[in-house]
């Protein structure tokens, strides 16, 4: 084989070391290069040779790279580096960049081709984008539990030979019930949790092994290409959780590769990360360009249309820890990855940080010294509105400001609302069982938070099951629980999911999420009603959300921008909803010329025990003019109590 110019990758700026490193085709056997530069001997060894180390003895030159040709080898076959390493051990480990593995628990790379002429998504992914201002909804969701091929049984039992037809679903199997489900709720994109090789399931995949490898459990490279362009021709993008920070310890892997901490820190203390596994080096140029190639190779081969990267604030801090400052080497690859990143797909791709600190300029360009993320997911819009969801409603008074508090730093990044599958996983319980009170309460309130989490300004995100109101916490060994539809609580949820996911896809007025402009609150300081109004404004229409976190129902008057008629698009406590209000009849609330709350005009309204109203009204011509005299008005704000 031909020997590239590595110039780039030992500088860390390649994006395509894939191409030249792992196990690759050619017209007669298979070309393996593998970069262990403190090895002092290595083989290829696997099907194709009888795992006899004697057979293809691998030639290392100048720089440590290794190559071989083998002409029996062929794609299928399980194979694996036998290393020497610089201590004298010799070990078997797998190709760092191998594109398959056998299923678990075999670890053996195997020869894959990436040859791929099936497809059609041309038009896809030339309007493809970063979706600013589009009505982003992310559903995000576990391949393997999203629904069961089979009858499930316990992991200990399953053997690798059941593969095919026992515990895991194939991509095949669920694609057009996902994309059928998908249009349902109207989401935009999918976001599945990481294929990339991992040997243990209840890591969910963020426990990586091959970086390069599409995990066995549900199918193949091909269908998993399968997979995306499929999603794609039913216009519903398709982003991929990508884990850079760190890698499994299991000996086979990447830990210690040639004797020497090649992908690590040589600090040990540095290298152990809290989960157990190993922090990459992410100062070492040739773990920058491993991995950077490892990102492009999702996109670039599998067509996905983002990365949502896991752990960020792992990287921004050493180990998470603020104290310990910031690790420049990990910044300095981050910004450098998702410059090379956006520079190569122009500005085209999504590139999302789960990230928990106060970090600054996270999704601002690297160009003026951020790191380049488009998007950052909002931990702590979550964090305190299911705190304040939680309580007593009787407290919420002394906490308002876990509602208020978001829109003070809004504005900072470019945030997504995540009700990710880390809230209703350990005991955390799931997002209706996490409010207060009864039963029916808990479903009550949660149609209001779903309300005001569409409401507020930012991208939105899901995890499987919370579209119907899941009780039972996720567990990777089990399906979501679709069941439950048939119950009159999940039904109604179900419908109210579709007609607020169908609001926000239909009006530009939730899409600007990101313009100071488009939100403004009407009254945030309610505290001793625990209710809040604000507004979305679009270019056509302008949208009122009441919402009533309290026991009681109340008759208040709330300042409007504009005179007119306000029609109730949706309210949490229609019975189609399995609301008590008793009825699905909409109201209209006439605009009265009477200021408000710094607005020119006054509506009231009845807002019902933990309900959540939306009101629209569609945006005159001219804006009102300051000199118009103001109507009279005897209208006066009281409170009931049902």
């Amino acid at each position: 084989m031909i020997k590239k110019n590595l110039t780039n990758f030992f500088q860390g700026h390649e994006l395509n070391a894939y191409e030249y490193f792992g196990a690759h085709p050619a017209k007669e056997g298979v070309d393996f290069v593998l970069y262990a530069p403190h090895a002092s001997k290595i083989s290829v060894v696997g099907d194709f040779n009888n795992w006899d180390e004697a057979v293809n003895p691998m030639e290392k030159d100048e720089e440590g790279v290794w190559i071989v040709h083998v002409p029996e080898a062929k794609v299928g076959d399980a194979y694996k580096y036998r290393i020497t390493q610089s201590t004298g051990r010799t070990i078997d480990k797998i190709d760092p960049y191998a594109f398959y593995s056998k299923f678990r628990p075999e670890n053996d790379s195997v020869v894959a081709s990436l040859d791929f002429d099936g497809w059609n998504d041309a038009e896809w992914m030339k309007k493809r984008n970063k979706g600013f201002d589009d009505p982003i909804s992310i559903y995000e969701m576990n391949i393997g539990s999203w629904r069961d091929k089979n009858t499930r049984v316990e992991l200990e039992d399953v053997l690798p030979e059941q593969h095919e037809d026992g515990y895991f679903v194939k991509y095949s199997d669920i694609v057009d019930e996902l994309i059928e489900h998908c249009k349902k709720y109207h989401f935009s994109h999918v976001e599945v949790m990481p294929l990339s090789e991992f040997p243990f399931d209840g890591s969910w995949g963020y426990q990586v092994s091959g970086f390069f490898s599409v995990t066995s459990r549900y199918g193949n490279n091909i269908e998993l290409k399968e997979f995306v362009n499929r999603l794609h021709e039913a216009g519903i993008g398709v982003i991929m959780d990508f884990v850079p920070v760190h890698f499994v310890k299991d000996e086979y892997a990447l830990a210690y590769y040639d004797g020497t901490p090649l992908y690590e820190y040589t600090n040990g203390d540095d290298a152990h990360s809290e989960w157990g596994t190993s922090y990459f080096d992410l100062g070492k140029e040739t773990v920058r360009s491993f991995l950077m190639s490892a990102a492009n190779y999702w996109i670039k081969e599998y067509h996905f249309d983002g990365l949502r990267m896991d752990a960020i604030s792992n990287a921004i801090f050493w180990k998470g820890n603020k104290m310990r400052g910031e690790n420049k080497g990990a910044t300095d690859f981050i910004k450098r990855m998702n410059f090379m990143l956006n520079s190569e797909y122009e500005g085209k791709i999504m590139l999302i940080a789960e990230d928990s600190t106060d970090f600054p300029n996270v999704c601002k360009s690297t160009l003026d010294g951020g790191l380049g993320y488009d998007y950052k997911w909002d931990l702590g819009w979550m964090n305190d509105t299911l705190k304040y969801l939680a309580k007593d409603p009787i407290y919420r008074q002394w906490h308002h400001n876990n509602i208020t508090f978001s829109m003070a730093y809004f504005y900072s990044e470019k945030f997504i609302l995540p009700l990710s599958h880390d809230e209703v996983v350990h005991g955390k319980a799931t997002i209706v069982d996490k409010m207060w009170g009864s039963y029916e309460d808990k479903f009550a309130q949660a149609r209001e938070l779903y309300t005001y989490m569409f409401g507020h300004p930012g991208k939105k995100l899901n995890f499987m099951g919370n579209e119907i109101g899941m009780l039972r916490e996720w567990d990777e060994q089990k399906g979501t629980d679709w069941f439950l539809r048939q119950y009159p609580m999940h039904a109604g949820f179900e419908v109210f999911f579709q007609d607020l996911t169908g609001i926000y896809k239909n009006d530009d007025a939730f899409w600007y999420g990101y313009d100071p402009t488009n939100f403004q609150w009407i009254n945030a300081d309610d505290a001793a009603h625990n209710t809040f109004s604000f507004m979305r404004k679009g270019s056509k229409n302008v949208y009122v959300f009441l919402i009533n976190f309290s026991t009681n129902s109340y008759t208040l008057q709330f300042g409007v921008p504009y005179k007119g008629v306000y029609h109730e698009v949706l309210n949490t406590q229609w019975s189609k909803y399995n609301g008590n209000l008793g009825h699905n009849d909409q109201r209209d609330f006439k605009a009265i010329r009477l200021p408000l709350n710094n607005q020119p005009y006054r509506i009231q309204a009845l807002v019902p025990a933990f309900s959540a109203m939306i009101l629209k009204v569609e945006k005159p011509e001219e804006a009102p003019k300051p000199e118009e005299k103001p109507e009279e008005a005897n209208t006066v704000s009281t409170s009931e109590t049902e």
